[in-house]
């Protein structure tokens, strides 16, 4: 196993990877990820932050002026989901009722009906054994973690074994 494994291993899911040498034969990697606190305390936030709402509303301005849409956001709203499956919270955009949608310069045209929703963003999740777990499966085993003070966040110290 080599650090590159770790990487596409992770890269979907984590914040960032910042693999090193210290002068050893073994790979070193910092990984910054999403921690789960609280499941409901995570995803009340994401519904409770208008920032959070109105970023994601912002994509069907930015696909009306970079694409040619026509997408009102007006007729949709923020909806976030919790994926246990896959440790993640989902963002949508969902239709508050029956609409059609152009993207002229995708020669695209969408048909919404009610609830329907269009998956705009993952942000994944991680206990400490789900961490351990993935690092295990790739040939690292941790050398220190560290959390900020609402447990929101996590930075591992990693190392090839």
């Amino acid at each position: 196993m080599d650090w590159w494994r770790l990487v596409t291993h992770f890269e979907q899911r984590i914040l960032s990877i910042f693999v090193f040498d210290n002068e050893t034969p073994r790979h070193n990697a910092f990984l910054e990820a999403f921690h789960i606190a609280n499941r409901k305390v995570t995803c009340r936030e994401y519904l409770s932050n208008g920032f959070t709402a109105a970023f994601n509303l912002n994509i069907s301005h930015r696909l009306n002026m970079k694409l040619g849409a026509n997408f009102d956001a007006a007729r949709f709203r923020h909806r976030v989901l919790w994926n246990y499956t896959e440790s993640r919270i989902e963002m949508h955009l969902e239709s508050t009722r029956e609409q059609d949608v152009s993207i002229e310069h995708a020669n695209l045209d969408l048909h919404f009906v009610p609830r329907e929703t269009i998956h705009t963003e993952n942000s994944y999740k991680f206990t400490d054994q789900g961490i351990r777990s993935l690092l295990k499966e790739v040939g690292f085993e941790i050398r220190g973690a560290w959390k900020d003070s609402r447990g929101w966040y996590i930075l591992t110290l990693a190392r090839l074994r």
